[in-house]
């Protein structure tokens, strides 16, 4: 599995030849859009920063979009989704939560999650999770501290940091004790490497 960091919360997270974007920037957003294309598009939010599902689709790449809760399945990869709740852009709204099986690992992505008090159902959901993608960078999204407090109650695996100012990394990182993790440009993993860790902390530097 390769994961690659776009911008805010956009991400690619490709598996042979299986592509997911999650959270692929809109044309009306003011960000830099993405330049892949995907199977799968995954949109936690109705905001232009987060759900240019459109733009992930080239050529015999239509991908299967995905922009709200329930259960979802192609070629392998099972999808869930839990509706949360997000302040992102000034404005109450729902945030979908995806917990995405794919060759034996388990990702969560949490979108634009504002809130740390998650459903029953939803915290349930996120039992052995093997990755964990949270926002830190507050302003309508998880701050760093919430954000940290909330990762390690999930005890993943590992953690991938996103929605981050360099302050709200820095303060990230302070809470977990770690002062010399170096973003990468992308991550290869394997799931024997996975289980070894334990709330192993991954920066990934915004490619876009």
């Amino acid at each position: 599995m390769i994961i690659t960091y776009n911008t805010l919360e956009s991400f690619k997270v490709q598996f042979g030849d299986t592509i997911l974007a999650f959270n692929p920037v809109s044309k009306k957003s003011e960000l830099p859009t993405t330049s892949f294309g995907a199977d799968i598009a995954l949109s936690t939010i109705n905001h232009p920063d987060c759900n240019g599902l459109e733009t992930v689709a080239r050529g015999d790449r239509q991908p299967l979009s995905i922009s709200g809760p329930g259960e979802y399945e192609m070629d392998g990869v099972v999808v869930h989704g839990y509706a949360s709740k997000s302040t992102y852009g000034g404005t109450p709204r729902i945030n979908t939560v995806y917990v995405v099986t794919l060759e034996e690992m388990k990702l969560c992505f949490l979108g634009a999650l504002s809130d740390e008090q998650l459903s029953p159902e939803l915290f349930e959901a996120l039992d052995d999770i093997d990755i964990l993608f949270i926002p830190i960078g507050g302003n309508g999204v998880l701050d760093a501290k919430v954000a940290h407090k909330l990762s390690v109650s999930l005890e993943p695996n590992i953690v991938i940091p996103m929605h981050y100012t360099k302050e709200a990394l820095t303060t990230f990182l302070k809470e977990e004790g770690e002062t010399s993790v170096r973003p990468l440009d992308k991550v290869t993993l394997k799931k024997k490497d996975i289980l070894e860790k334990e709330g192993e902390i991954i920066v990934l530097s915004p490619q876009a």
